[in-house]
């Protein structure tokens, strides 16, 4: 039997302003996962920077912060067997234009012609990086 394990999904600031949360959610619930913690908030540079710890010294960076404090940020803890995969599958790839039709980006998102990447939402990579990040925007979960 598989593990149950948890991720942190990030509804993007173009996916709540778009009135995408409750089709990204949907997604997550048809596939059968639980969620842990939903709450609607403003990402801090501080937050971000730990987020996004491993690219603060990339020069995209100082855009992905200016995105992602652009609007508010659904932050999500979803729970179930494999759920880190999963989510990363369903969410598609990176680059709107190259996701596949039956994913979050390749069915909502887009290019929109100014040189940046909005990509509606972020899934862990890992479980580690699950554990990571839950502790960075829910600290109440960081241990369970």
């Amino acid at each position: 039997m598989t593990s149950t394990e948890r991720t942190l999904i990030l509804i993007k600031p173009d996916g709540v302003e778009r009135g995408l949360i409750g089709r990204i959610l949907t997604r997550m619930e048809e596939r059968g996962f639980a969620f842990d913690a939903i709450e609607l908030r403003e990402a801090s540079p501080e937050i971000l920077a730990a987020h996004y710890a491993e690219h603060t010294a990339k020069p995209f960076y100082p855009g992905l912060v200016a995105y992602m404090t652009s609007g508010p940020v659904l932050a999500i803890v979803a729970r179930g067997a494999q759920v880190v995969a999963t989510f990363r599958t369903t969410a598609g790839a990176t680059d709107p234009v190259k996701a596949a039709p039956g994913t979050i980006r390749g069915d909502f998102g887009r290019d929109w012609g100014d040189g940046e990447i909005r990509n509606l939402v972020h899934g862990s990579d890992s479980p580690e990086s699950a554990k990571r990040e839950i502790a960075i925007w829910f600290p109440a979960l960081a241990d369970g």
